[in-house]
Formats: structure tokens, sequence, C-alpha cells
């Protein structure tokens, strides 16, 4: 299937498979742009920042806590935190990317997002679909977020802080992505957990590592709630 595509029928088809993540992206985009704007990144800084870091999550959080002053450590512990579910995803799609050579894998794995890894392992376990129009997916969507966070760089200098609700896009973002996780009363349960550890972290811990302390907490409790809960069944 590979070697049977033209190359404009494969542009077509991952740009096809792309456009409705690169919609999605682009009011995110502009959302992040905004907040970074207000928190005093120009729109240089924040084109590199989507450039270097690509990661939605990582990024609006890293503005978060850089508006809050928070340290470098801090943040990039965090972001690393945050984006240790790429290690995983990556792994996945792995599977289907045996005999590729490491520059394109590197240019791969820098693309994958949570949006382009399941629309990629959807049409990868249909048998319908190849590494190049993977990779159209996953740049395309780069390109999209990058031109989007820039674009919200300039309009941030034109909006007033706190309109439009603009301020709670982080907030909202991550509420959506709770929402599509929670799948049963174990993930509600521990997304319970991650809560409380957060409110209690907050007020008991100095400064702003109660993310990365709240955030390492709920994941091992999550894992020890779901291993108890296997050896249970045997």
């Amino acid at each position: 299937m590979e070697n049977s595509l033209t190359t404009s029928a494969r542009w077509r088809q991952g740009l096809g498979a792309a456009w409705p993540i690169c919609l999605g992206y682009l009011p995110l985009g502009i959302a992040l742009g905004v907040l970074a704007r207000q928190a005093g990144i120009d729109p240089l800084g924040i084109g590199l920042m989507s450039l270097l870091v690509f990661a939605g999550s990582a990024q609006f959080i890293a503005v978060a806590m850089l508006a809050s002053g928070a340290s470098v450590g801090a943040i990039v512990l965090a972001t690393l935190v945050v984006n240790f579910r790429h290690l995983l995803m990556s792994s996945a799609l792995a599977v289907y990317l045996r005999g590729v050579g490491p520059g394109f894998l590197a240019l791969f794995a820098y693309g994958i997002t949570d949006e382009s890894f399941a629309v990629n392992m959807t049409r990868f376990r249909s048998g319908d679909w190849d590494r190049w129009r993977a990779l159209i997916v996953n740049q395309a969507a780069n390109a999209a977020w990058v031109l989007s966070t820039v674009a919200g760089a300039f309009l941030g200098e034109l909006i007033p802080a706190g309109a439009f609700g603009i301020d709670y896009a982080l907030i909202g973002m991550f509420l959506c992505l709770l929402v599509f996780q929670l799948r049963g009363a174990f993930h509600l349960f521990t997304a319970l957990i991650s809560g409380v550890l957060s409110v209690a972290c907050y007020l008991a811990v100095p400064g702003d590592s109660y993310v990365v302390v709240a955030a390492v907490g709920a994941a091992s409790a999550g894992f020890l709630l779901q291993r108890h809960k296997r050896r249970g069944r045997r």
C-alpha cells in the first residue's frame, strides 16, 4: 500500500486525516498565545516554545507557572511528568515503524501528540496506513499549532487580560481531557485522589512544586490501586 500511492495522493490523504486535529488546535493555540503574551512572553518566544516543545498541556502549565514566578527546575520537572505519556505512545506506534531509519523516527516522534497518536493508531490498526501519511498528520498538526499560538501572541497585545474568559482556557482544556479519560469507577476514584492531593499539597507545600508532588502522588496511588485490583481477580 505504501508504494502504490502517488505523492499527491499521500499528501491528500494525510492532510485529510489531519485537518480535524488542526481545526481543534486553532482555538487552543490562540488561547495559549494570548495567555503567554499576557504572561510577558513575546511572539518570537511563544513561536519557539511551540516549535521546540510542541505539547499543548505542558505549554499551558509552563505559561501558568512562569506567570506565577515558578523556578525553571519546577517547570522542567512538571513538563517531564506531564509529557511522560509520550514514551508510551511512541512505544505503541513503534510496532508499525520497524526497519525505519533513526532520522525518520526522530522527526516522527517529535510530532506525536495525543490527537495525532489516536488518528494514526486507528489507521495503522485498520491496515490502510503508512508511515509517510502518518508523518504528514504529525507535521500538519505541528504547523497548525505553531501558527495558531503565534497568531494568539499577536492577538494578546490587543485583548485585555481576562477578557472573553481566555484565562479559563487552561482549566477548561484539562477538565475536558479529564472527562474523556474517566472510563469507570477506578479512574474516577484516582481523579478524586489527585484533586484532594493537589489541594492538600497546595496548602502544605511552599512554592509551585505542589503540582509535581500531587501528580506523582496521584499516579502512584492509581498504579497501586490498579495492581491491588488485578491481584483481587486472581
